[in-house]
């Protein structure tokens, strides 16, 4: 009876030690799935604003992941390399 309750409980912290373990990972990852889900929305934007002067970025996964990970910054190097390559 003793040794069960004890393995129990060593059951109960290996769950807690792999749950943290793991979490962060997965808050990595949902967070760069969610910036890249704002990436694609900024470049749909772009796109509207741009479409009145003829420009266009084109919306895929990795300019998407590219803005997602970088940010403003990154959609202004988008931007300038758009501008730049014509």
């Amino acid at each position: 009876m003793e040794s069960t309750i004890i393995t129990y409980l060593a059951c109960i912290c290996l769950l807690f030690i792999f749950g943290k373990l793991f979490i962060v990972p997965i808050r990595i990852i949902l967070k760069l799935i969610l910036n890249s889900i704002l990436g694609g929305i900024l470049i749909y934007v772009i796109n509207f604003i741009g479409a009145a002067f003829g420009f266009h970025v084109g919306l895929n996964i990795v300019t998407s992941i590219f803005i997602g990970i970088f940010g403003i910054p990154g959609a202004v190097l988008i931007i300038a390399i758009r501008i730049l390559l014509g």
